[in-house]
């Protein structure tokens, strides 16, 4: 079913209450003001066309907690802007989504107090890819509470790739106690904003941060880019975290690359430090990192961190294996901004960092 201006489904709401289970909508790029809608069927498909379809709050919610509010099972989204959530109980977010399995794609999250809020599902798998969020965010010194760009519950799996995530205030740009965290080949950075974490993966559980590229600005509210099992449980101990092919930039005067609350190791292999970095507080291994006060990149102030020919970085790393739990640790892809990726160039030794050194530049 379509919706538009020109439709006779004129609102997104308006397909929401007649749309059946496995049904595609399709919204008409445009600005749709206050309106909200719950979405309740399973299987559907959400798709701005022509453009972004941009569903701006303007004061209202749904349920008092979003712009949607998803409850059906494998629910994919695609090509949608939210913006201006805002709610009573600060937790106004883009997507608040209470099914089973959710696939947001090409989505632009930006100027509600949460981008997207989860419940917590065991069954659950979400995946964000191609997506930007930032400036979700709730004033703290006035009320005491935190909003984040992203916020994944106690799902299953959680997989976050080719994003461009930045410019949380206060709170942090992504925040998820999934049992398997993957967050591939993103940008994750401040840049104009002052968030606390870049990532915080509270509860622990299995993670793969490969790829990424990390930065802290000057004003971020806290040391660490990367928390760990920060309300770590115990019955989690034989989960880890392997953090593989990372380009992390820290422009405060100091900063921690990674905080391990956990008593498990760590797994650091291959990760481009550049500035005042601890690289590691708490158990972990450590493997051919390299810590610098030069990264050789093309465009530091730009954030653009691939490679020069003298950078340091070049040719410095090694091969990172694979874990007992079957996931292959080598880079295959670098983040392309925005909102994509390219295939990362094979060469052995491997160039530590996000961005391998194309030969051309």
């Amino acid at each position: 079913m379509s919706v538009g201006p020109e439709r006779i489904l004129k609102q997104p709401s308006d397909a929401a209450r007649i749309a059946k289970n496995g049904d595609t909508v399709v919204i008409d790029a445009g600005i749709y003001s206050g309106d909200v809608a719950v979405w309740r069927q399973h299987r559907l498909k959400l798709r701005g066309a022509g453009g972004r379809a941009h569903l701006q709050a303007n004061g209202k919610s749904a349920e008092g907690k979003a712009i949607w509010v998803i409850k059906g099972n494998n629910v994919a989204v695609e090509n949608i802007e939210f913006s201006g959530a805002a709610v009573a109980d600060l937790n106004g977010a883009g997507i608040h989504f209470e099914g089973t399995h959710l696939n947001v794609r090409n989505a632009h999250f930006h100027d509600n107090q949460m981008g997207i809020l989860t419940g917590s599902n065991p069954r659950s798998d979400i995946v964000i890819e191609g997506s930007e969020f930032n400036d979700n965010t709730v004033d703290y010194r006035r009320h005491g509470k935190l909003g984040h760009n992203i916020y994944i519950g106690a799902i299953r799996r959680f997989t976050l790739r080719n994003c461009y995530i930045h410019d949380a205030v206060t709170g942090h740009n992504v925040k998820s106690r999934a049992r398997e965290n993957y967050l591939l080949y993103n940008r994750i950075t401040d840049e104009q904003g002052a968030s606390s974490y870049l990532i915080d993966l509270p509860n622990g559980g299995d993670a793969f941060i490969i790829g990424n590229a990390l930065r802290q600005s000057p004003g971020s509210d806290n040391w660490t880019a990367i928390s760990y099992a920060g309300e770590y449980s115990r019955g989690n101990s034989d989960r880890n975290l392997y953090a593989v092919n990372n380009t992390f930039v820290n422009d405060r005067s100091r900063g921690v690359f990674i905080h391990n609350h956990a008593n498990v190791e760590v797994v650091s292999i291959n990760n481009l430090l550049v500035g005042n970095v601890i690289p590691l507080q708490g158990s972990g291994r450590q493997r051919h990192n390299l810590t610098t006060e030069d990264g050789g990149f093309v465009d530091r102030n730009a954030f653009d961190y691939r490679l020069l020919p003298s950078s340091p970085a070049i040719g410095r790393g090694s091969a990172p294996g694979m874990p007992s739990i079957g996931v292959s640790l080598r880079p295959e892809f670098q983040y392309r901004h925005p909102l994509n990726r390219e295939a990362r160039r094979q060469q052995d030794p491997l160039d530590i960092g996000a961005y391998a050194f194309d030969g051309g530049l």
